[in-house]
C-alpha cells in the first residue's frame, strides 16, 4: 500500500522549542519472525493509523511487563524467557578487566553469550568506556523528558521518528512491555537528536541493548553514549543518509574486493544492485536471528563499524556458497537473502560464522574511513545533502538510451557494476570514438584529456571485447618534463568481455603500512620509463603529481584533496618493482599494464595492438595475443547535477 507523503505538525521539542516536520512514511508488514505485528494491516509493531491516516507510535500501559519469577534476574524484566536461547543461571562475581584487547578477545570468543547478567554488566561496562561529547543526555535527562512527554496517560500517541525506515522495530526476544519500553527510548532519543535524519538501525540497537537493561532510563544513556561518541577511532551510528548510503557504497566496494563471487552474482541477477548492498546493515540488525545478532553485538561495541564490514561480507560470502545449485531459481535477489540471512542457523553455527567473519583481512579503520570520505563527496556531487531525510540512488546505465559500437546496455552495467561505487552513481559519456574521430592516438589524447577516470573498450576483428578501467587523467603522460612513465592508481583493473566476462584487479589489493598517512598526498607512483616493443622497462624512478584540469564541469573529476586509501593512490613501496605499473602513453602507442609483459598494448595508429600477462594485474591475454582493432572508445563519467556543497 503507497502512503503519500504527508506534513506532520508542530509538535512539541522539550530540548528545542517546536519544529516543523514533514517525510514519507510507507509501511510494509514482514513475514520475519523477529518483527512483531499487532493485527492492524500494513502496519508493523507498535504503530497504530491516526485518523488521518498518519503511522504513530501508540504507547500504551496496558502493555505491562511480564517478569517472569524463573529469570530472577535485575536486568530481564523486558525479556520474554520462553522465547530467549538457554543460558546458565551461575552469577559471575569476577570484575571485568579493563584493558580493551582482553575484552576483544573475551567479546569474539562468546565468553558472556551464556549468561545474561554477565552480558548485562558487560555492556555497562564497555559503554560507560567510550568516549562522549562533554554534554551527552544521561538516566536523568530521560526520567525529566520521558515524564513530560507521556506523563501518566494510559494510551499515548507520538508522531513517528523521522530516522527510522519504514516502520521497522525488531521485537527479538522483547515481551510486550519491551517493545513499549523502545517506543518510548525512541521517541526520546529524536527528542533529544534532532540533527539525526535517517538512521533505519537504531530500532534495532535500542532493542538489543533493552534485553540487558535494568530499566528504560539505562537503555536510552547507552543508546546516547553510542550516539554522541567522538573517539576518533571509534564510530557507531550513522545518522544521515548522506552517511549511511556512503557506508553502504563502501560495503559495494569491500564486497568487489572481497566477495567477487557474489557481487557478479548481484550484478548479473539484480539491475539495482545499490538497493541491494543498500540493506546491508539490516541483515545484521533486524536480520540476524537473536543469538548471532547479539554476538555481532558484543563485538560491535568493542570495534565499532569496522567489524560490521567483516560480518556482512562474511554473510555476503556463505549466501554465494548456498546459492550454486539454485542460481537459476532466484527471482527475488534481495528477499532470498534476507531470507538465508534470516536462516544462517541452518548453514553456520554462531561460532563458525565469527570464525570466518574474524579471518577477513580487511583494509585498516583509516583506509576505510578515507573511502568513505571520498563515495560522501560523490554523494554530495549527486546531490545527496546531510539534511535530506532519503533519496533513492540508483545505477546509472539507462538501458534505453545508451548506445554504443562496442558494448551492449547491459554489458555496459556489468562494467559498471565493477568500477568503484562512487563513479557508478554518475552516467558514462562517450569522449572519443575511432568511427567519429579517426584513428588517431593524438586525437583520442586531446579529447580525453582533463577527465579522471576514463573507460577504455575495444573490439578486435576476431569480435572479441575487452577494456580497462582507468583512474588517472591521461594528461599525467606529460610530467615528469615528458618522460615515458607509468602513472595511475591500484584502482586501475582490465578485463574481458567477449567471448568471456572477467575482470583483473591490481594484484596488490591491501595497503601498504609503510606509507603514512601524512605522505598519502604525494605518495604517487614511482615513474618507470617503457618502450612500445614489449621489452622489459627500466626502473627510474620520480615523483608525478595528481593534479588535472577538467574541461567540463559536469564531468566528474577525482583528483582528492583529501588522503587516499592505499588502492585509490600509486604506492612506491611493493612486493615487486614491476607490480604497480598501471598506465602509460607515448606518441608510439599506450600501454596497460606492466611487469613481465604487458596487459594491453595499443599503437600510435589505433589499428593494432597486444595482450600478454602481466604482473600488475596478474592477468591472462585478454583476447587473442596480437589483434587488429575494430572499433575503440573512451568514456567518462558524467554527473548529471550541478555539485552541491554540502
Amino acid at each position: 500500500m503507497n502512503i503519500p507523503e504527508i506534513n506532520i505538525p508542530d509538535v512539541p521539542n522539550i530540548a528545542g522549542g517546536m519544529r516543523a516536520r514533514s517525510a514519507t512514511f510507507t509501511a510494509r508488514q514482514r513475514s520475519n519472525s523477529s518483527y512483531s505485528t499487532d493485527g492492524t494491516t500494513g502496519i508493523l509493531p507498535g504503530f497504530r493509523r491516526h485518523s488521518i491516516s498518519i503511522p504513530v507510535l501508540v504507547i500504551s500501559d496496558s502493555d505491562h511487563y511480564d517478569v517472569g519469577t524463573s529469570s530472577g534476574l535485575k536486568y530481564g524484566k523486558f525479556v520474554d524467557w520462553e522465547k530467549m536461547p538457554a543460558v546458565s543461571s551461575k552469577s559471575c562475581m569476577e570484575p571485568l578487566p579493563s584493558d580493551p584487547k582482553v575484552l576483544k578477545s573475551m567479546a569474539r570468543a562468546g565468553c558472556w553469550s551464556k549468561n545474561h547478567t554477565v552480558r548485562a554488566k558487560a555492556y555497562n561496562h564497555i559503554i560507560r568506556s567510550i568516549r562522549c561529547r562533554a554534554v551527552t543526555p544521561d538516566d536523568a535527562v530521560y526520567r525529566d523528558i520521558s515524564g513530560k512527554l507521556f506523563g501518566q496517560k494510559k494510551v499515548s500517541t507520538h508522531p513517528f521518528p523521522q530516522f527510522m525506515k519504514e516502520s521497522q522495530i525488531p521485537m527479538y526476544c522483547l515481551n510486550k512491555g519491551g517493545l513499549n519500553a523502545v517506543k518510548k527510548v525512541l521517541v526520546c532519543l529524536e527528542n533529544q537528536f534532532p540533527d539525526i535524519t535517517y538512521c533505519p538501525v537504531l530500532p534495532a540497537i535500542v532493542s538489543l541493548l533493552l534485553h540487558y537493561s535494568e530499566d528504560e532510563a539505562e537503555c536510552f544513556q547507552n543508546a546516547c553514549k553510542l550516539i554522541a561518541c567522538n573517539d576518533p577511532d571509534m564510530h557507531y551510528v550513522d545518522q544521515t543518509f548522506l552517511a549511511y548510503q556512503s557506508s553502504c557504497m563502501t560495503f559495494g566496494d569491500l564486497a568487489k574486493k572481497y566477495c567477487h563471487g557474489a557481487h557478479k552474482l548481484i550484478a548479473t541477477t539484480d539491475h539495482n544492485r545499490v538497493s541491494v548492498y543498500s540493506e546491508w546493515m539490516m541483515w545484521l540488525f533486524g536480520g540476524l536471528p537473536f543469538e548471532y545478532a547479539t554476538r555481532v553485538f558484543d563485538v560491535y561495541l568493542l570495534e565499532g563499524f569496522k567489524v560490521l564490514y567483516r560480518v556482512a561480507l562474511a554473510l555476503l560470502k556463505q549466501y554465494r556458497v548456498s546459492v550454486t545449485s539454485r542460481e537459476s531459481e532466484i527471482t527475488d535477489l534481495q528477499q532470498d537473502i534476507q531470507s538465508f540471512v534470516a536462516s544462517i542457523a541452518h548453514h553456520l553455527t554462531v561460532d563458525k560464522f565469527l570464525e570466518k567473519a574474524f579471518s577477513i583481512r580487511l583494509f585498516s579503520g583509516k583506509e576505510i574511513s578515507l573511502l568513505q570520505i571520498a563515495n560522501r563527496k560523490a554523494l554530495a556531487q549527486k546531490g545527496i545533502t546531510h539534511t535530506q531525510r532519503r533519496q533513492s540512488v540508483h545505477m546509472a546505465i539507462d538501458l534505453q538510451r545508451f548506445s554504443s559500437g562496442v558494448v551492449t546496455a547491459q554489458e555496459m552495467r556489468i562494467i559498471w557494476s565493477w568500477i568503484p561505487e562512487r563513479f557508478a552513481l554518475f552516467h558514462p559519456t562517450l569522449l572519443f570514438t575511432t568511427s567519429e574521430h579517426g584513428y588517431s592516438l593524438q586525437t583520442l589524447y586531446s579529447r580525453v584529456e582533463g577527465y579522471e577516470p576514463t573507460v577504455l573498450l575495444f573490439k578486435t576483428l576476431d569480435e572479441e571485447v575487452s577494456g580497462a578501467f582507468l583512474s588517472s587523467d591521461w594528461s599525467e603522460r606529460n610530467k615528469n618534463g615528458g618522460k615515458d612513465s607509468f602513472f595511475g592508481t591500484g584502482e586501475c583493473f582490465v578485463f574481458t568481455l567477449r567471448p568471456e566476462m572477467e575482470r583483473y584487479e591490481w594484484m596488490t589489493l591491501h595497503p601498504v603500512e609503510s606509507v603514512s598517512e601524512e605522505e598519502f598526498p604525494k605518495a604517487r607512483l614511482r615513474s618507470r620509463s617503457f618502450t612500445p616493443s614489449g621489452s622489459r622497462p627500466d626502473t627510474s624512478a620520480s615523483s608525478l603529481s595528481t593534479a588535472g584540469t577538467s574541461q567540463d564541469s559536469s564531468l566528474l573529476t577525482v583528483p582528492l584533496t583529501e588522503p587516499r586509501p592505499a588502492h585509490f593512490r600509486s604506492v612506491p613501496h611493493l612486493p615487486t618493482k614491476t607490480a604497480s605499473m598501471f598506465m602509460a602513453g607515448s606518441r608510439d602507442g599506450i600501454i596497460i599494464g606492466g611487469g613481465g609483459g604487458q596487459a594491453l598494448y595499443i599503437d600510435g595508429d589505433l589499428h593494432r595492438g597486444s595482450t600478454q600477462h602481466c604482473d600488475t594485474f596478474n592477468n591472462p591475454p585478454l583476447c587473442k595475443e596480437s589483434f587488429q582493432i575494430q572499433l575503440l572508445e573512451v568514456w567518462g563519467i558524467h554527473s548529471s547535477v550541478q555539485n552541491t556543497v554540502c
